[in-house]
């Protein structure tokens, strides 16, 4: 059966493979190219947190849970490309979805580490950001991360709002409220530019 972990990391991979996929179809990559670029995006800030913390071998490489989430999303990427990259707001949603995921599972890691909040919060940060360098830097973009978006300050505050409410309240409400805090930033700062 899946933990709550297990349902966030299956979810997370899922959404930032899917929109990597799409930003590769935008760039009329071949198949291989979309896969490359879909697997680079979704297992990029993870596998650059686990190498930080000496956690080796990286996370990806000893669970095939991660190969088949990007298999499914990129299969999925393919054969409806028409219909999702009419949806701009779908490809959004599932990248802020993926930000917000990524980010607590990377602040979580670095807690099992016994790491300080500040430094928790920037390894939460490069988790969930560094995959969507590595798409943009591959496909020749200037990484969304250091443009004017509202991005990894979405994961930034999110994990300030986590530790301050895991602190007065519970884990488990923190991590929720944190998680919504990175989402919703992220999609207001889409929808207001």
């Amino acid at each position: 059966m899946l933990s709550f972990d297990d349902v966030m990391d299956v979810t997370g991979t899922f959404s930032f493979a899917l929109a990597g996929s799409l930003a590769a179809m935008e760039k009329r990559l071949d198949p291989f190219g979309v896969l490359i670029i879909a697997f680079a995006t979704a297992v990029g800030g993870g596998t650059i947190r686990d190498l930080l913390l000496g956690a080796t071998p990286v996370a990806w490489l000893s669970d095939m849970r991660t190969i088949w989430t990007v298999l499914a999303a990129y299969g999925i990427a393919l054969f409806f490309a028409s219909r999702l990259q009419r949806w701009f707001l779908f490809l959004t949603f599932f990248d802020a979805l993926g930000l917000g995921f990524f980010t607590l599972l990377g602040i979580e890691k670095a807690i099992n580490y016994n790491l300080q909040p500040g430094i928790c919060i920037a390894l939460g940060t490069m988790t969930g950001c560094f995959g969507g360098v590595l798409r943009d830097v591959l496909l020749n973009n200037v990484p969304l991360v250091f443009r004017k978006e509202i991005y990894a300050s979405a994961s930034i505050a999110g994990g300030i709002v986590f530790f301050v409410l895991q602190n007065i309240t519970s884990y488990e409400l923190g991590y929720i409220v944190g998680f919504l805090v990175i989402v919703c930033l992220r999609l207001l700062a889409l929808k207001y530019n």
